[in-house]
């Protein structure tokens, strides 16, 4: 076993996703969620709340970001690897990273809502991931057979400090999945509260115990 290992022991391990110590502090106080956070809680809703539901697809933030990176028939294998052409809703968690190396400040959720042949984007930080949201989009629409499809920025509710936006896109993401699960569409879906924001935390800790994590 290596020294890293005995350094940072696992905490859970869930499909395809491993949860260090390291992560789960994150969780225990004020910090930027990593992309093993948000990766594993898109795990948990593909396989477990949603997985009787096969009009959503949840697209993890490092899975986002080599769609960013990969060349077009690369791009165009990993969509149909997921199934993306024939999805009817996909979630992903955007950053403002364009680079091959790990990085970023900030995330944000992008939706594809093919019904309203619209890609709705949440930004919890005002307008500090537009940018990113419509390159990736023009990246992203020919491959997912959606090209004269449109980018929707929609007011949502903003983070109260420099920290929270892995949060933020946690708990929109639950609000839009519910709404979409409801009524199959986007469009419409009612605001977040901040007592959802700061009570996520205490939240995941307590599902990744459920699920035999170690905390």
């Amino acid at each position: 076993m290596s020294s890293y290992s005995h350094a940072d022991p696992i905490a859970l391990s869930f499909n395809e996703t491993c949860l260090r110590m390291s992560d789960i502090q994150l969780l225990q106080g004020p910090h930027w969620l990593n992309d093993q956070i948000i990766s594993f809680y898109y795990e948990y809703l593909e396989h477990v709340k949603y997985k009787n539901n096969p009009d959503l697809l949840f697209v993890p933030p490092e899975v986002a970001q080599c769609m960013k990176l990969t060349d077009d028939g690369e791009l165009e294998t990993l969509f149909n690897q997921l199934e993306a052409p024939k999805k009817p809703f996909i979630f992903f968690v955007l950053n403002d990273n364009d680079s091959t190396h790990a990085g970023g400040t900030h995330w944000s959720l992008l939706v594809f809502s093919r019904p309203e042949k619209t890609f709705f984007h949440f930004d919890s930080w005002g307008s500090s991931n537009t940018q990113a949201s419509h390159q990736f989009v023009q990246r992203i629409k020919d491959a997912l057979n959606c090209r004269n499809c449109h980018v929707k920025a929609i007011r949502c509710l903003q983070q109260a400090n420099g920290y929270d936006c892995g949060i933020h896109v946690i708990c929109m993401t639950d609000n839009i999945a519910d709404n979409v699960n409801r009524y199959e569409c986007v469009e419409g879906v009612g605001p977040l509260h901040h007592d959802i924001i700061s009570a996520k935390r205490s939240d995941l800790l307590k599902l990744i115990q459920s699920l035999g994590g170690k905390i």
